[in-house]
């Protein structure tokens, strides 16, 4: 990240807190974006899009059971990350908009980069082999790739709605095209 993007980051988080919300705290959205990434891409390799009503906009879950169904098993295995697999996360924007009706949203893109054994093409633009462990015998491989994500997190703070935030955007390059 540049230094320019990563002080504008931090200048949106601290309007977030003296406008929208006073307890908002970076560490804990980031906690709490890591775990929302790590259910929802479960959930999109297992097919189970009727359990992402609560988490994702409705635009986008018809998106993706457009894509998901046609995706390759391997593709679809791809998606899944572990939490414990994510290796490193980084904001990508932060955005506050106000609408015509005085309507409030703060948006918040992640990116994420997480290790996923599935069993991808060596070719697969893109990713990037990290490693292969030797268990045992030389014949026994694990292959890990580095995939990246990128997930949009918005919450509405117009007086009177819902606290929650909803992923408005979903990313897997390379995989989810």
């Amino acid at each position: 990240t540049s230094p320019i993007a990563w002080l504008r980051t931090r200048f949106y988080y601290l309007l977030i807190r003296l406008y929208f919300d006073q307890e908002f705290s970076t560490e804990e959205f980031t906690r709490g974006a890591k775990q929302a990434f790590s259910v929802v891409s479960k959930l999109l390799s297992q097919r189970k899009l009727d359990l992402l009503d609560e988490l994702v906009s409705a635009e986008v879950l018809q998106v993706l059971k457009e894509k998901i169904s046609l995706l390759p098993d391997n593709h679809r295995d791809a998606l899944a990350a572990d939490i414990d697999a994510i290796m490193y996360t980084t904001e990508g924007d932060v955005r506050i908009y106000y609408d015509d009706d005085g309507i409030k949203f703060v948006s918040i893109l992640m990116r994420f980069w997480y290790l996923n054994g599935a069993n991808l093409p060596d070719e697969v633009p893109g990713e990037t082999k990290v490693f292969q462990i030797v268990f045992g015998d030389e014949n026994t491989k694990e292959k890990r790739h580095l995939l990246t994500a990128n997930y949009e997190f918005q919450r509405e703070f117009t007086e009177g709605a819902k606290p929650d935030w909803t992923i408005t955007r979903i990313e897997h390059p390379r995989l989810l095209e």
